[in-house]
């Protein structure tokens, strides 16, 4: 021990003075005093002695300081070794106390050893006297071994505190030196300090000096900035002055001409508009009528062909009784004529007599209209439409209609005039033959004049435009007085006036009503019912309805009759008596009378006036509809016998108030209905309310007369043609009569063949009426076994109602005994189990049958049926049970009832009915598993393992069943251990869990055992293992090491002891190491060597090394965590790739606000620098890691992140120790020992690394202090912050910095409490443009902090508040102007000048000569000025233009954009030029203007952002809306589908819809927007929402645009739809929207 002592005392490094380096007499400083630069100099590193007070001033010489470093490191070396010779008796007491029990101990076992003795002598046990003897013989040699270590140990700790003693006692004699020491740095501390203070004045003096200065200077500029800035403003407002007067008066005159021009174009359309609609009424009218007028010419021919005969038949029967048959019919015919003479005569008069009475009421109504409209003078005696048909109604009315004779000549009565001649007649009787027999069909009264008056005046049919159907009329002529007058509408101040007038009547008539402080808001009068309703009314009839008013306000109210609509006036009329007066509450009733002259549904409101306001009530009339349904859609008869009959009952429903035919057919029969009626007689085809059929019949005549050979049965309108020709007549009053015109509708389909199973009752054809329900029975007669279903339909005669279908669905079964459960499915079942379940059989047999049940041979020795015969009674059950034992032989003997890969068995049953030959069967379903459980491997070898370890092995435990199993393994040796829950458990189907199982032998020899698993059906499974015990020579005092926790490139050491124990190779008296059953080890020295881990933080001392037998070997064991080099690169890469992004995501931005517009030259010079840095990011890590050195910022910075964020980190190391026989001073040379590797040792080391005990908390804990980019001149301070957070105090002391470099510690602080955080000031002050670095050093006795300090000093600079440097202003109003200002903050201390320049003014610019926009290839446009203003002044503007801007101080500037025509593409670039020579900043200018408040973005680009020069003349507004009438907008869209079997999010495009904020007068505050095709364009897959909206002014909305591929969309062809997205603000815009869509399969 003593000898070890004295290696460890010479082997003690000694300390090096660093003050010896810091002193240099020559280094003298202009402020600093000698005395405290030398203070200074030996009292900042480490303490010292120094003269006395009285002989500071002299110059140390070189013996006095070679003396200081020594005594220095003596005190240093006395103090570690007090240390160490501390602990080194600590440890030797620790175990001379342990001896000392061992030798108690072995006392003990001595005194048992000697009783045991005694009593084994008198017992006479020589056997067991013998083990005792050597037992006693041995611990006395033990005994020995201890007294003699306690012997040792004495002698080497009295020594050691002799040892101690003595450095205890030179530490007193240098006690008063380093108390000296102590004092002088004090005294160092305190003159550098002084100095500090002196320093720091001087400073503040020069820096109040340089304030004046620069405040002399700031208010010389802000006087001039003044100056020029009211000289700019009073131009900007005269500027501003003249444009408002100027716009003014464009505004005034642009708005009289587009309102003088859309007068003119609205007239014009709507005077073609009419010529249009009366063409096509026209044309209608005369296509509908062609195949009406050929069935009359039928008709008539076949009514002239029985009147001929009548008149033969007539003839012969006169001439049969003798008489004259031609004076006979002579008489006849005259006396028919003479009656239809005297019926036409009255007619007229009745006529005459009804247009007199309507021009009385019209010219009654011009004189109560204000203002009536100037008609069109008539061609005189011709009467209006209104008049002809006021005169018809009153007289069907008047019930004063006749009917004509079967047979009428048709006279020529010129004139009018009654009584005709002979002649005339005979003339009029041939034309009349000669042209149609028809008119003898029509009477006399509605036929009359000669051949012109069929075309002339009697016709009610009336063109509404003039000149339309007569080539020689005259259009009318205004004349001159009306051409005076003034417009309909008037002028404004008549306007004005009148609406002035009428809100002062209503003012009269209409009063607020306010009760108890509160006003009466609401309909003043309640209608009792709320809605007037005539239903199903006939034509001719009088309907009559009631009403109650109820007054609903607060207090007394009037209540006035206004009237009905003006489409009502002809057909209602009410019947009121104001009642005055009514209280709140009280009612009055109102009579309210139809009287319909058309079959046609109306509806209106009736108005009434109260003094509280006006109210209405709704009024509708309804005509008679047909309603038909189905009760129901689907008729289920379930399940019957072949033979049997069921019915059921569909009800056929009519809910309206017409009835029609009907008819029940099969869904596959033709269907042919007559939807004619029957003729009628001739004498009443013209009587009912419907003459102006008959008018436009008789006007036509001669027309259709002409046109009947070219006419072919085709012509027939549709009927959607006719459908448009019934409305149009209606509304001129002409409505259709349908009667006596017969329509027939044939459908040629083959018939198929008819289902005999279903039909249906006797009621399958007939009439049904109105409010009333048919009930038709439907019969099911199964005959073929099986499932059964057929369609039916119900036809109507009345073509508006739809056609009804209904579907029928039965089940023929042939056997009364079924099976309820057909298939019985007995889940998973295991080999060698059994099964039971129960089969339930039904009958519908009204007898008792005897059924049979029988297993198919295959499976008889599996399954089985119980019983085998059974009688099942009438309509009851019968249950069979069935058993089921699968046995391991089911795959072979099922055959083809059982799937080997899917282990499914389909065993098919059969049940025989008696006297039935079809017998009944049903399937057994099951899955038939295994219950194996199989343990892999199928035998384990542990191998070699020693008794001083534990050797964990893996199995797999695989469960080939279908079924859950519970495990365990039983009947373990005491050395085997099984986890998880000890080897219990439960496996799931088909599931393989992985278990440990745990070997440590107790002694050397060779194990051979079985591990037993067991299942829940105690089925066995077994696992054979063996393994080799050994017994190492060598052994351990420690397995294994924990280690303390330890800060981060700290040290821990921990020691242990390698023994050799093996002295003897008696193996009857102890285990003696062997290698399983093998000769024992042999007694001698024994070699060890322990093998390292690579990139381990582990130090072994010493790796190799020979322990002699009974003796132990010290091994010292290190362990200093570091952080990764790895790790350190990785995180500096990820801090580098972050920088990326962020520098990335910043572009993007700065791309989505450029509108789709192409970048500037200054924004492609950004991207690709970013591309640059990107491609750096990018590189392989192998190419960075070699470019990353360990000093880089990068690199430094990311030591300091982990180091700080370093939480803390545990490993556990495995070292192993080989053994090998001999020593090692024996090998020859580098020939190694032979190591066996069955006799390995190892070692478990458990390392935790915590963080360190002082860290930056400060700045990210970051050690590399960067004071950045500061002004030369200028100072820059930076505060650190360092924590102590270990749990005791701190010394802190510093490394000197560079007196003449620019860094500088401002307060520095001795100590650090435990806990507490320190902050330190550092100041960095350049004096020039230069790059400076030095380090500063915070020491303490657990370690080192290094700092590093950085710093530039740089010139001034400036920022701008643009993000980006892209200002875009927007959508305008062209001729209008918007503003929009930004920031320049001088970062710097000193004031800088500036100038602003615009690229489109500078004359750089324009003196380049390059080619055009549009000539240049996109990849070849960097010009940034864009479209400029047509009447040559800039588009953009800025002030103000030069200045100075203050240090720290902010300039606003303000960008004005005026353009004067409309485009899109508005740019311009403004340079900030600094001291008029450096540019800082280039800002892109980008604009856009429209016409209209109206504006779209989105979608895919279509132009050039070039203009033309040809300028597009802006008064052309009709060529103008043609032009722009469809705009087209492109938006692709792109589905991308990386994997075909999960489906892909939509593409989504969006379109923004804005509206400009405008100062103009506009009457649309808002822009509205819609997208039609929306059904078409989902039906592709497009969604689109919203579809329709309002944007407000100076807001924009977006439209989004999703779309998903439907199902029948190919990939190989582009989806392509459209679209038509209409605006409507101050005019209306159309966009045609173009959507391309595909479907991409990568990114």
């Amino acid at each position: 021990m003593e000898e070890d002592d004295k290696k460890l005392l010479d082997d003690k490094p000694l300390m090096e003075d660093d003050t010896e380096e810091l002193e240099d007499p020559e280094v003298v400083l202009d402020c600093v005093p000698r005395e405290a630069e030398q203070k200074a100099g030996l009292g900042s590193s480490c303490p010292g002695i120094e003269q006395s007070k009285d002989k500071q001033k002299q110059r140390l010489t070189a013996q006095e300081k070679m003396q200081a470093s020594l005594l220095r490191r003596d005190l240093s070396q006395v103090d570690q070794l007090h240390e160490e010779k501390d602990l080194f008796i600590q440890k030797t007491r620790g175990e001379l106390r342990a001896c000392r029990r061992r030798m108690e101990l072995l006392v003990k076992q001595q005194e048992s050893v000697a009783a045991e003795m005694a009593a084994e002598r008198a017992a006479n046990n020589m056997a067991a006297m013998g083990r005792l003897e050597a037992a006693s013989q041995r611990l006395c040699s033990e005994m020995k071994n201890e007294w003699d270590l306690q012997a040792r140990m004495m002698a080497v700790l009295q020594q050691s505190e002799s040892a101690l003693w003595q450095i205890e006692v030179q530490e007193g004699q240098l006690e008063d030196a380093r108390k000296l020491a102590q004092e002088e740095a004090a005294a160092a501390r305190r003159g550098l300090q002084e100095w500090a203070a002196k320093q720091l004045d001087r400073e503040m003096g020069a820096s109040e000096k340089a304030e004046r200065n620069r405040l002399l200077r700031a208010r010389r500029c802000v006087h001039l900035q003044k100056e020029l800035g009211l000289r700019q403003q009073k131009l900007v407002e005269e500027a501003q002055k003249n444009h408002r007067k100027a716009l003014k008066f464009l505004k005034a005159s642009l708005g009289r001409i587009r309102e003088q021009e859309q007068k003119e174009e609205l007239e014009t359309r709507e005077h073609m508009r009419r010529r249009m609609d009366a063409v096509l009424a026209l044309k209608n009218s005369i296509s509908a009528n062609r195949e009406t007028l050929r069935k009359f010419q039928a008709w008539g021919q076949t009514k002239r062909e029985l009147a001929e005969q009548q008149a033969q038949a007539e003839k012969k029967a006169i001439l049969a009784q003798g008489g004259d048959a031609f004076k006979h019919l002579c008489h006849q015919r005259r006396r028919q004529e003479l009656e239809a003479q005297n019926r036409a005569f009255e007619e007229e008069q009745k006529r005459r007599k009804q247009e007199i009475v309507s021009r009385l009421l019209k010219e009654e109504a011009v004189e109560d209209r204000r203002r009536p409209r100037p008609e069109p003078p008539r061609p005189t005696g011709q009467r209006s439409l209104r008049d002809q048909t006021w005169s018809y109604v009153a007289t069907v009315c008047d019930g004063q209609s006749t009917e004509a004779p079967p047979c009428c000549p048709l006279p020529d009565v010129p004139g009018q005039r009654p009584g005709p001649a002979p002649e005339q007649i005979k003339e009029n009787r041939s034309r009349f033959y000669q042209s149609s027999l028809l008119l003898t069909a029509i009477s006399s009264e509605s036929v009359q004049g000669d051949g012109s008056s069929l075309s002339g005046e009697d016709t009610l049919a009336w063109p509404e435009i003039p000149g339309l159907w007569k080539e020689d009329y005259k259009p009318f002529q205004v004349s001159k007085e009306d051409v005076d007058r003034k417009p309909v509408g008037g002028t404004k101040m008549d306007k004005d006036i009148l609406a002035r007038t009428m809100q002062r009547l209503r003012s009269g008539v209409i009063h607020k009503q306010v009760a108890s402080g509160r006003e009466f808001r609401g309909c003043p009068f309640n209608s009792k019912p709320k809605f007037i309703h005539f239903k199903d009314f006939d034509v001719g009839k009088v309907y009559k309805k009631k009403i109650t008013l109820i007054n609903a306000t607060y207090t007394i109210n009037y209540c006035k009759l206004v009237g009905v609509d003006e489409g009502l006036q002809d057909f209602i009329h009410v019947d009121f008596d104001p009642p005055g007066p009514l209280s709140a509450g009280m009612s009055c009733e109102v009579l309210v009378t139809f009287k319909p002259m058309i079959n046609k549904d109306l509806e209106g409101n009736v108005s009434f006036l109260a003094q509280t306001g006006g109210f209405s009530v709704p009024l509708k009339c309804s005509t008679k509809k047909c309603s038909l349904s189905l009760d129901k859609e689907l008729i289920d008869f379930g399940s019957y016998t072949v033979g049997e009959t069921a019915i059921r009952t569909i009800t056929l429903t009519n809910t309206g108030g017409l009835g029609t035919r009907f008819r029940f057919l099969l869904a596959s029969e033709t269907c042919e209905m007559d939807t004619s009626q029957s003729a009628l007689k001739l004498s009443s085809i013209f009587t009912y309310e419907d003459k102006g059929f008959y008018d436009k019949f008789t006007t036509s005549f001669s027309e259709h007369q002409m046109e009947g050979n070219e006419s072919s049965p085709t012509d027939v309108p549709s009927q959607k043609e006719s459908g448009k020709l019934d409305v149009k007549e209606q509304e001129e009053g002409h409505p259709i009569e349908s009667e006596g015109v017969t329509l027939t509708t044939i459908m040629t389909i083959p018939p198929n063949e008819e289902q005999m199973e279903f039909s249906l009752g006797e009621t399958t054809e007939g009439d049904i009426g109105p409010f009333s329900s048919i009930k038709v029975p439907v019969i099911f007669t199964p005959i073929v076994p099986g499932t059964v279903q057929n369609s039916f339909k119900v036809v109507f005669k009345n073509q508006q109602c739809p056609t009804l279908y209904f579907k029928v669905i039965g089940v023929a079964i042939d056997v009364p005994v079924w099976v309820l459960k057909p298939n019985v499915d007995l889940k998973i079942c295991m080999y060698d189990r059994l099964y039971q379940d129960s089969i339930l059989v039904h009958t519908r047999s009204k007898a008792a049958l005897r059924l049979k049940f029988e297993v198919c041979k295959e499976l008889r020795g599996h399954m089985e049926l119980l019983p085998e015969t059974g009688y099942i009674q009438a309509l009851s059950s019968y249950s069979v049970q069935l058993k089921f034992l699968p046995r391991h032989s089911l795959p072979e003997d099922a055959g083809k009832y059982f799937d080997k890969e899917t282990r499914v068995l389909e065993a098919p049953m059969t049940i025989w009915v008696a006297d039935q030959i079809k017998p009944l069967g049903f399937t057994v379903h099951a899955v038939v598993t295994t219950s194996d459980l199989e343990l892999s491997p199928a035998g384990l070898d542990f191998g070699y393992c020693t008794i001083y370890e534990a050797i964990r092995t893996q199995i797999s435990l695989c469960n080939h069943s279908l079924l859950p199993q519970e495990f365990g393994f039983v009947g373990l040796p005491k050395f085997v251990d099984i986890q998880p829950n000890d080897g219990f458990g439960t496996i799931l189907p088909l599931e393989t869990l992985q278990l440990d199982v745990i070997f440590q032998p107790t002694k050397a020899k060779e194990y051979n055992f079985e591990l037993i698993c067991k299942s829940e059906i105690n089925r066995c499974f077994k696992l054979a293992c063996r393994a080799v015990g050994v017994h190492p020579p060598l052994e351990l005092s420690h397995y294994q090491i924990k280690f303390a926790a330890t800060s981060l490139y700290d040290t821990s050491v921990a020691t242990l002891y390698v023994i050799n124990s093996h002295l003897s190779m008696n193996s009857l008296t102890h285990s003696v190491p062997r290698i399983g059953s093998e000769d024992a080890f042999p007694v001698g020295p024994t070699s060890f060597e322990f093998l390292l881990p690579p990139d381990s933080p582990i130090t072994i001392s010493p790796l190799v090394g020979t322990v002699w037998p009974g003796k132990r070997c010290l091994v010292r064991v290190a362990f200093r965590p570091v952080l990764p080099s790895e790790l350190i690169h990785q995180e500096a890469f990820q801090a580098l790739s972050r920088k990326a992004e962020i520098k990335s995501s910043q572009k993007e931005t700065v791309t989505q606000r450029k509108d789709q517009r192409r970048p500037s030259f200054s924004m492609l010079r950004l991207q690709n620098q970013d591309r640059l840095l990107q491609a750096s990011a990018s590189q392989p890590p192998e190419v960075q890691k070699e470019d990353l050195a360990s000093s880089s910022q990068e690199y430094q910075s990311a030591q300091a992140s982990l180091t700080r964020s370093f939480q803390g980190k545990f490993d556990k190391f495995v070292v192993p120790c080989v053994v090998a026989s001999g020593d090692t001073k024996d090998r020859k040379g580098t020939e190694p020992l032979s190591f066996s590797p069955h006799n390995t040792l190892y070692l478990e080391l458990w390392c935790p690394a915590v963080a360190p005990s002082i860290v930056v908390t400060s700045d990210k804990g970051k050690t590399i202090i960067n004071f950045g980019d500061i002004a030369a001149g200028h100072r820059g301070i930076k505060k650190v912050s360092i924590q102590n957070i270990s749990p005791e105090d701190l010394d802190l002391e510093y490394s000197v910095l560079n007196p003449d470099g620019p860094f500088v510690l401002l307060n520095p602080t001795i100590r650090l409490p435990s806990g507490e955080t320190q902050v330190l000031d550092l100041s960095f002050s350049p004096r020039e443009s230069v790059l400076a670095q030095e380090t500063l050093d915070i020491i303490t006795k657990k370690g080192t902090l290094s700092l590093a300090l950085m710093g530039t000093g740089v010139a001034s600079t400036i920022t701008c508040s643009i993000e980006g440097d892209v200002l875009n202003m927007g959508y305008v109003i062209a001729r209008e102007s918007v503003s929009l200002g930004f920031k320049l903050q001088n970062n710097s201390l000193l004031p800088i000048k500036f100038s602003m320049q615009l690229d489109s003014l500078s004359s750089r610019s324009r003196d380049q000569h390059r080619l055009p926009q549009f000539l240049a290839s996109p990849d070849q446009r960097t010009e940034v000025v864009g479209t400029q203003n047509y009447s040559g002044q800039s588009v953009f503007s800025v002030v103000p233009v030069e200045g100075i801007m203050e240090p720290g101080k902010a300039q606003d500037f303000t960008v004005t954009f005026s353009p004067d025509h409309e485009s899109l593409y508005f740019s311009d670039r403004l340079q900030v030029v600094l001291f008029e020579k450096k540019v800082s900043h280039h800002i892109l200018l980008k604009g856009a203007a429209r016409e209209h408040m109206m504006f779209v973005e989105g979608g895919d680009p279509l132009d050039v952002p070039v203009e033309s020069l040809t300028v597009i003349p802006a008064f052309d507004l009709e060529h103008r809306e043609e032009a722009e009438e469809l705009k087209p907008i492109l938006v692709t869209l792109d589905y991308v589908q990386l994997d075909p079997d999960t489906q892909a999010p939509p593409a989504t495009r969006e379109l923004q819809v804005g509206c400009i904020r405008t100062t103009q007068l506009s009457a649309k505050k808002t822009v509205e927007f819609s997208m039609d095709n929306i059904a078409a364009l989902q039906h592709k897959g497009f969604t689109i929402e919203p579809s329709k909206g309002s944007v407000e002014r100076g807001q924009t909305k977006a439209i989004s645009i999703s779309w998903t591929p439907p199902i029948d969309f190919d990939p190989d062809h582009p989806l392509m739809a459209s679209a038509l997205l209409q605006l409507r603000g101050d005019v209306k815009e159309t966009y045609k929207v173009l959507f391309v869509a595909q479907v991409v399969t990568g990114p």
